[in-house]
């Protein structure tokens, strides 16, 4: 049965932005590219800041009081799907999705299996975080990446990590960038067998363009993520096949 094109069907109060992100509580700047600057996206998108999830709660604490229920309210708006600002709440995909009707990407991180079967063999993810020390084997294995992927962190640098995990208003965008650069390097430096990196922190997408040109590697980050999964709830439209002329649909 043909739908009737000029029925509009409501229901929500808000329209035309599918994807709902779930926010740190955060001040630190975010600059185009950054998952909190809607400018990044090419679609319009929701927000909702979630009280009391600070970075540092979330990546060094675990997320340890935070609400995880903070994501029908983007639904009622109007979001058909649900996505976070943090790598490290791959821990929390079921718990968010326990929540809504609608499909959730909480991590980044749940790219690094499918990113594997497209790598050519005997290659693998290696994965940039804000803090290696914090982000462990059961982040991993929670998005059903493998436990011993490579992972390397900027916790040595002098400016990303210490601005990001403190909260700080002030970033050098030159020495945040210096900082994932020499993190890069270590990191394919120690494993000769990387073929893509994978950014773990929704942070580090303005760098990702002089990271691939640095390594020659195929960059991936919540950037590439989200617009997978927008472009699921809203496929394009390449005009309905019933409308084509009869010979052409019988070609």
């Amino acid at each position: 049965m043909t739908e009737n094109p000029r029925i509009a069907w409501g229901g929500k109060s808000l329209y035309g932005a599918k994807v709902g992100i779930l926010m740190l509580e955060t001040r630190f700047p975010r600059i185009p590219g950054d998952m909190g600057n809607a400018e990044t996206w090419p679609f319009p998108v929701l927000y909702k800041v979630v009280p009391g999830a600070s970075p540092r709660r979330v990546v060094c604490d675990r997320a340890a009081g935070c609400a995880t229920n903070s994501s029908p309210p983007l639904v009622r708006l109007g979001a058909d799907g649900i996505t976070t600002t943090c790598g490290f709440l791959s821990l929390y995909q079921r718990e968010i999705s326990a929540h809504v009707d609608v499909p959730v990407a909480a991590s980044s991180l749940m790219q690094i299996p499918f990113i594997e079967r497209i790598l050519p063999p005997g290659r693998r993810v290696g994965v940039l975080t804000v803090s290696a020390g914090n982000l462990t084997k059961e982040h991993l294995l929670a998005t059903g990446a493998h436990p011993a992927t490579p992972v390397a962190g900027t916790d040595n640098g002098g400016e990303f990590t210490r601005v990001m995990i403190n909260d700080e208003e002030q970033l050098d965008v030159a020495a945040a960038e210096r900082d994932i650069l020499v993190a890069s390097d270590a990191l394919v430096s120690g494993h000769r067998d990387i073929g893509a990196i994978l950014l773990e922190c929704t942070n580090m997408v303005p760098y990702a363009a002089a990271l691939s040109r640095r390594l020659r590697l195929p960059v991936f980050s919540i950037y590439t993520f989200v617009t997978w999964f927008h472009a699921g709830l809203v496929p394009r439209d390449f005009g309905h096949p019933a409308s084509a002329p009869r010979e052409r649909r019988e070609r």
